[in-house]
């Protein structure tokens, strides 16, 4: 694990349940990729990769970008053949080469950026990258609703662990009033009836951005994108501020 790498313990191959997740996401993901001029695609903040390999599966060229070496690592075992880049999101000008015909950015990869300056060369960074008229799916959380209610947690994540154990994935959140939110992921192991039941495997704080939709849409909208839907949720409901997500779609203009 690099010293710098906050998401080196967390194995979200093993915490997700990667199948239902794509088939509840495939259907939008396959209706705004249909619109890409080429097939070369990339998939931003890939981590261990399941969304590249989805997107290899419906026919594209997909290259994923990752700042964790360890979530890269996890991708290339288990895609040899892939490509994955590591760098910043911010550096997407110098890490990959012109002509892309659509992108993908889903999962919690954005808050990482910071700053709006870091958010707005990543989204310069990408539109320069980007064939005109190519698409650009978005997804977040939905930080209009966890900063206004000051929520703290996600649904407790419960998945098969090893020797009769199971994996129990915790994340916390403290919301701060500058917009920032401290995220604390914490994986433990349950046994129940043993002594202690429960065991602290790994834990991290990762200082984040809450971004709200009108940061977000300001920011794309400036730096060379049509934003076309804003949903709540990957499976296409309409936006709110009480909606679990923020999914945007977007074209470069």
């Amino acid at each position: 694990m690099e010293p710098d790498d906050p998401y080196g313990r967390v194995h979200y191959r093993h915490l997700i349940d990667w199948t239902q997740r794509l088939q509840r996401e495939a259907p939008l993901i396959q209706r705004i990729m249909t619109a890409a001029p080429t097939k070369q695609v990339l998939d931003l903040g890939c981590g261990t990769g399941e969304h590249a390999r989805f997107l290899a599966s419906l026919g594209f060229e997909p290259t994923g970008v990752d700042a964790s070496p360890s979530q890269l690592a996890a991708a290339r075992e288990a895609d040899p053949q892939g490509r994955y880049v590591q760098g910043s999101l911010t550096d997407l000008a110098d890490l990959v080469e012109p002509g892309f015909g659509g992108a993908l950015c889903v999962g919690n990869t954005l808050p990482h950026l910071t700053e709006e300056a870091d958010l707005r060369r990543c989204f310069e960074g990408l539109a320069d990258r980007m064939l005109p008229g190519s698409p650009f799916l978005l997804q977040i959380l939905n930080y209009d609703r966890i900063l206004d209610r000051g929520e703290r947690t996600f649904p407790v994540t419960v998945r098969p662990g090893e020797d009769g154990a199971e994996t129990v994935f915790l994340r916390l959140m403290t919301p701060h009033a500058d917009g920032r939110v401290t995220f604390t992921p914490a994986t433990l192991r349950w046994r129940p009836g043993a002594e202690p039941p429960l065991e602290l495997v790994s834990a991290k704080e990762v200082e984040l951005r809450g971004w709200r939709r009108a940061e977000v849409e300001t920011l794309l909208q400036a730096s060379g994108f049509e934003v076309c839907e804003m949903l709540g949720t990957m499976t296409g409901e309409p936006w709110s501020p009480t909606s679990a997500d923020l999914v945007v779609v977007t074209r470069k203009r």
